[in-house]
């Protein structure tokens, strides 16, 4: 794959010298600024922290790693900048993804929502990326953050994984895992990799599982409430997910607007299996998007043809964390299975409570003495 390389003082240009207007994204990494260029149009520029990498080879080495790779669902690298000197710069130029991140959608900003569809679609496309670095390069390419503002909305809502600043080379050969010192977001860190450093391509399926889970939900990996601190999603939902009640913990902008139940209780199921204690039990990448594939042909295939209606009574016990800014109410598209349900005989005043005010702390799941890198998102004060 061809990479350009680009001059500091081009990107200086591009980006206004790196100012705050144009910056589009921030992490423990670094920064990620949009930038405008006379040939290449819109890119997006990651700008490393200092510490990020603890030597020139180390950047070289991603940069090789990341040139293998180019697939639909994953965000393209177009070049780099490496300078020494009193410009040092060891600087990534990506494509630019305009819809923003799976977790401005989740976290309803700026009333965004998504159909149940399109989050069954995204959870496709994200997978077939994930599958593409785990099988479709060699050696395999493990990304170890995967987390919902790591997946990018494209134009036509196509999921592309994005921001490998902790990827590694996965095992070769006989090797059952590599080893490797615990990095990753808090509520997305596989727990069997925490506690025995053994990396493998099961670590992003767990973190994956955590996302499939927040599709359904629209809710933090961790929440802290009054009543429970650092509850995780996956303890929150499991008992509404066996029972097959599903709609006790959907998101309440699916109940109003319309949903295939069987459809996001399968997703649901599918993100419990993700999360499975022993690594070897839960399914592939390559697995995981086959059968939401799958699913989603047979409930396109066999859809009554009248939609039925949920009695209002069945809209207690939504997530409060899935309810935003208030936003007009979206038509039902016309064919929606008879899972679909919607709110019948009553009017409802639609309101979202924005889940910048909440509190999410993960300090209670940190595991042993790792270096984690946090989501800025979900690290938001009291």
């Amino acid at each position: 794959m061809k990479l350009r390389q680009f001059r500091f003082e081009d990107l200086q240009k591009a980006t206004r010298n790196f100012s705050k207007d144009w910056l589009i994204g921030s992490g423990a990494f670094g920064n990620v600024y949009v930038g405008t260029f006379d040939v290449e149009g819109t890119l997006a520029i990651k700008k490393p922290n200092a510490e990020s990498y603890t030597s020139t080879e180390e950047f070289r080495n991603e940069v090789r790693l990341l040139s293998t790779v180019k697939h639909r669902n994953l965000v393209e690298l177009v070049g780099f900048c490496e300078e020494s000197g009193p410009k040092t710069a060891k600087i990534l130029v990506y494509e630019y993804v305009t819809n923003g991140s799976l977790l401005d959608y989740i976290m309803g900003r700026g009333g965004r929502s998504l159909t149940w569809r399109q989050r069954v679609n995204i959870a496709i496309g994200a997978a077939k990326g994930l599958a593409h670095l785990h099988e479709g390069v060699n050696p395999s390419i493990i990304h170890r953050d995967i987390k919902p503002s790591n997946i990018l909305i494209g134009e036509g809502f196509e999921a592309k994984v994005s921001d490998f600043g902790l990827v590694r080379s996965g095992p070769v050969g006989d090797q059952s895992h590599v080893s490797s010192q615990v990095k990753g977001t808090p509520g997305y860190l596989d727990p069997a990799y925490c506690s025995s450093f053994h990396l493998t391509p099961f670590t992003d399926v767990y973190s994956f599982g955590v996302i499939l889970l927040q599709l359904v939900a629209a809710r933090p990996a961790i929440e802290s409430t009054r009543n429970h601190a650092n509850l995780h999603i996956i303890d929150w939902a499991r008992p509404c997910i066996e029972r097959g009640k599903i709609e006790e913990i959907l998101d309440a902008n699916l109940l109003i607007e319309g949903c295939n139940m069987e459809m996001m209780l399968k997703l649901g199921q599918l993100g419990l299996r993700c999360v499975m204690k022993e690594p070897k039990k839960r399914p592939t990448m390559t697995q995981v998007w086959q059968e939401l594939e799958a699913d989603l042909y047979l409930t396109d295939d066999f859809l009554p043809k009248q939609p039925c209606k949920m009695d209002s009574h069945r809209l207690n016990g939504i997530s409060s964390g899935s309810i935003g800014h208030e936003s007009h109410q979206s038509t039902m598209d016309q064919d929606y299975s008879q899972s679909i349900v919607s709110v019948d005989g009553i009017n409802l005043q639609r309101f979202r409570v924005d889940l910048d005010g909440l509190s999410f702390q993960s300090g209670g799941l940190r595991c042993l003495e790792t270096n984690e890198s946090t989501d800025e998102d979900f690290s938001i004060p009291r």
